[in-house]
């Protein structure tokens, strides 16, 4: 479960953890009684659950009352990534000295917590993370630890601070891993950027937080009091899905397979763009309207469909492709079926003129090949 900037930014702040003050927008109507009381300069941000909002035109420094207007209602409903904005965040301008990039995240394939770090931060950190992974540290933290005092001796390293502002730092990392991440069993708990002001104050200038979806009920409870609602609500039942900030969109049926076809786009180059579980005996239907839910996105180079056929038949995953596409021509798409009915399946897709794979790793590569084509 993704939530929004100003949602995490309000677990951050019942955590203690400094983050800009803020107003929210909810509707165009509420931009002519929420913006005469701003102060300015202020920033402008479109709440979207998609990342990559800084590069579409999603947020904006203004400086005066009428440039908040106009680019208040210019932002209002602007699609972002297939991502339609009904609110926006009027946050304080905070002048950094400094960006900075935080998280801690879970690593599953080691069963431990992963904080990264690194002294450049921004909207750029994914290229960061690709072109240069030697400027973003890694430390692992055991599920049973606590956050030691070497751990984030090794992030203050990492992020360049000493003196009072690596006290800071400490009483930071302390918030968000014990306040945030285990407090609501959080998959993600990142902020980026994390600035350093010229005052000495290290604030959470954006955030970005994700709940497991299996969080028990009084998590849920817990947010919702919190936040106002339940952010389980957000995810659609007939499908698990997660949007990613890469370009593969992924299908898979299964989580594990999904996180397995995910962890082998990435080794072969690849950036999957999506979780995308249909789950078992996922007929036309649901598979139609996945895909979709894909194809909303305009950054998506390649879908890449991968079914183990059992429950779920190849047959019907076909022929829930093939509605899909009929209202959109020029999808790039990378199909395995393996399993129930994958005959019949594959002469479906052979019928329509799609090839399709019987093998994952020759299908990935395929995939990867494609996106990298486009």
């Amino acid at each position: 479960m993704r939530l929004y900037e100003y949602e995490g930014k309000i677990m951050f702040r019942a955590a203690g953890i400094d983050v800009p003050s803020f107003m929210m927008i909810k509707g165009e109507e509420e931009i002519g009684k929420i913006i005469p009381g701003v102060s300015f300069p202020a920033v402008l941000k479109a709440q979207v659950l998609t990342g990559g909002r800084g590069k579409s035109g999603g947020v904006k420094v203004v400086k005066d009352q009428a440039e908040a207007l106009a680019t208040a209602r210019q932002l209002m409903g602007l699609r972002i990534k297939g991502e339609t904005v009904d609110s926006l965040m009027v946050s304080e301008y905070i002048d950094i000295t400094r960006e900075m990039y935080l998280s801690i995240t879970v690593d599953r394939s080691k069963r431990s917590y992963l904080i990264l770090a690194s002294p450049t931060g921004g909207i750029d950190i994914e290229s960061l993370v690709k072109d240069n992974p030697e400027k973003v540290s890694r430390i692992y933290i055991n599920p049973g630890e606590i956050m030691a005092d070497y751990a984030k001796r090794k992030v203050a390293k990492a992020l360049m601070l000493s003196g009072n502002e690596a006290s800071l730092l400490f009483d930071l990392l302390n918030r968000m891993f014990n306040d945030v991440m285990k407090k609501y069993q959080a998959d993600l708990v990142e902020i980026n950027p994390l600035a350093l002001t010229k005052d000495g104050r290290l604030i959470a200038v954006d955030s970005k937080v994700t709940i497991d979806d299996n969080v028990q009920p009084s998590i849920i409870g817990q947010l919702e009091r919190l936040l106002g609602r339940n952010p389980s609500e957000n995810a659609d039942e007939r499908f698990k899905y997660v949007q990613l900030d890469g370009n593969i969109g992924v299908i898979g049926n299964g989580a594990g397979l999904t996180m397995a076809t995910m962890d082998l786009l990435k080794s072969l180059g690849g950036s999957p763009a999506d979780f995308l579980d249909i789950g078992g005996g996922a007929d036309k239907e649901v598979v139609n309207e996945a895909f979709k839910r894909i194809l909303e996105r305009d950054d998506i180079k390649t879908i890449f469909v991968n079914i183990l056929g059992g429950i779920t038949r190849c047959d019907e995953v076909a022929g829930g492709l093939i509605a899909a596409l009929s209202t959109v021509k020029d999808a790039k798409l990378v199909v395995r079926l393996s399993g129930t009915n994958e005959e019949e399946g594959r002469k479906i897709l052979k019928d329509a003129g799609i090839a399709t794979y019987g093998d994952m790793l020759e299908a990935a590569r395929a995939a990867v090949s494609l996106t990298r084509e486009s």
